[in-house]
């Protein structure tokens, strides 16, 4: 016999939002992107330091290594962020079949 308290069909406010997280192994991968450019940045930023100073460079490659690993993971790390966001949305699309269901409030 059914619960009589339990409503069939629960009000959409107070329903769970279901998640539209991308998948682990796409976090997994754009987590590696942002380390990798990061890795990269910070050796082209310590070389170019390097080869542009002549004489005792002292600390200068290091901090050029650490501005460039900051700046590259940062724009990957954008970009990353952009695109699990669009994964998310089409995910919605995906499953709803409505293009404008990703861009509106499912609490109203």
């Amino acid at each position: 016999m059914a619960d009589p308290a339990a409503p069939s069909d629960p009000d959409p406010r107070t329903a769970p939002i279901d998640s539209r997280l991308p998948s682990p192994g796409a976090r997994a991968l754009a987590m590696a992107a942002i380390v990798v450019a990061g890795l990269c940045g910070g050796l082209i930023g310590w070389k170019v330091t390097d080869l542009s100073i002549s004489g005792d460079p002292g600390l200068l490659p290091g901090i050029g290594g650490l501005v460039g690993a900051v700046g590259f993971a940062g724009g990957v790390a954008v970009v990353a962020v952009l695109v699990l966001r669009a994964m998310g949305e089409w995910q919605t699309i995906v499953e709803t079949g409505d293009p404008t269901a990703a861009r509106r409030d499912r609490r109203s």
